[in-house]
């Protein structure tokens, strides 16, 4: 016969998996609306190199690159230490997987400043140049939303939820941040072989 307890643990399994379910719903999604975006870039310029960005990627997107995956294996680092009851070890790669989050964040700033600096502006009469604003300031808002569920991450394990929310919250938030990390790394590439 079942305790209570674990009755309860029972039910929070089942109430979660319509919540992972959204998570993949809302990943499609997102990757549907970046498909479309890069779609457009490559109907606009239509092959016509007086059509293409003219420039010369900043260095700062290949850092960026290395950033976000460093913070994938983080992520996964906390994900191994909450399976194996290592909670110290989790908050820590929690923490740094968010310091990293928000150090990608401030290099995309970084590379808009640049861009203004070479007079690439969101509103200019070479549209592709302006996809560059979209596509880094649409990822940069999925960026923030990944920040937020990682903080969450944090924050639950501090009010000592129990380990199987906790390692749901893991889960969610590794396949957002993960599908995140992937998109940058399309984004970069498509960028790189479109300058």
């Amino acid at each position: 016969m079942m305790t209570r307890a674990e009755i309860l643990m029972e039910q929070d399994k089942l109430n979660l998996r319509p919540k992972k379910f959204l998570m993949w719903l809302f990943v499609i999604t997102s990757f549907m609306l970046f498909a479309a975006l890069t779609s457009g870039y490559i109907v606009y310029t239509a092959g016509d190199p007086a059509r293409g960005l003219k420039m010369v990627l900043p260095r700062i997107f290949m850092y960026s690159t290395a950033v976000i995956i460093l913070s994938s294996v983080t992520l996964y680092q906390a994900s191994v230490a909450a399976k194996m009851l290592q909670f110290a070890r989790q908050q820590l790669f929690l923490t740094i997987t968010l310091l990293l989050g928000i150090l990608f964040c401030v290099m995309q700033i970084f590379s808009w400043k640049m861009f203004v600096g070479q007079g690439i502006y969101f509103i200019n009469p070479n549209a592709s140049q302006s996809f560059l604003y979209v596509f880094t300031g649409a990822h940069m808002l999925h960026i923030f939303g990944g920040l937020m569920m990682i903080i969450h991450a944090l924050w639950s394990k501090q009010k000592n939820v129990p380990q199987v929310k906790n390692l749901f919250n893991l889960e969610l938030t590794s396949i957002f941040w993960h599908f995140l990390g992937l998109l940058w790394i399309y984004l970069y590439v498509f960028l790189l072989l479109n300058q």
